[in-house]
C-alpha cells in the first residue's frame, strides 16, 4: 500500500505562514482526490481541505481564504500552504487519499502517516 510522509510543520507565531508537504511512495495520480486533515489535542481528526485530479478544491469553513491545497502529480506530492495562522490551527496535520461520495464525509483510503505537528503561538 502506498505510504504517505508529511513534513513542514513547526512552531510559528500567529499571523505567520507554513507550507506543508505530503510525499507519497507511489503515484498519487491513481487517486482522484487527495486531502489534508488535522487533529488537535483532545479532538477528532477533521478534514481541512481536498483537491481532485482536475484541480477542484474544497475547504473547511475555518480555513477557507487562508489555506491553499495543491498537488504535483509528477512529484507525487500534495501541499498545504497555510497563511494567517491562528492558535486554533495548532494540530497534527495528516494527508490521505479519499473517496468522496455525493453524501456524507469522504472516506480515507490509505493508512495514516505520522503527521506533522503545527504549533501556532499567540
Amino acid at each position: 500500500q502506498m505510504q504517505l510522509v508529511e513534513s513542514g510543520g513547526g512552531l510559528v507565531q500567529a499571523g505567520g505562514s507554513l507550507r506543508l508537504s505530503c510525499a507519497a511512495s507511489g503515484s498519487i495520480s491513481s487517486y482522484n482526490t487527495m486531502a489534508w486533515y488535522r487533529q488537535a489535542p483532545g479532538k477528532q481528526r477533521e478534514l481541512v481541505a481536498d483537491i481532485t485530479s482536475a484541480g477542484t478544491t474544497n475547504y473547511a469553513d475555518s480555513v477557507r481564504g487562508r489555506f491553499t491545497i495543491s498537488r504535483d502529480n509528477a512529484k507525487n506530492t500534495v501541499y498545504l500552504q497555510m497563511n494567517s495562522l491562528k492558535p486554533e490551527d495548532t494540530a497534527v496535520y495528516y494527508c490521505n487519499a479519499v473517496l468522496r461520495t455525493r453524501i456524507g464525509q469522504p472516506t480515507p483510503l490509505l493508512a495514516w502517516g505520522q503527521g506533522t505537528q503545527v504549533i501556532v503561538s499567540s
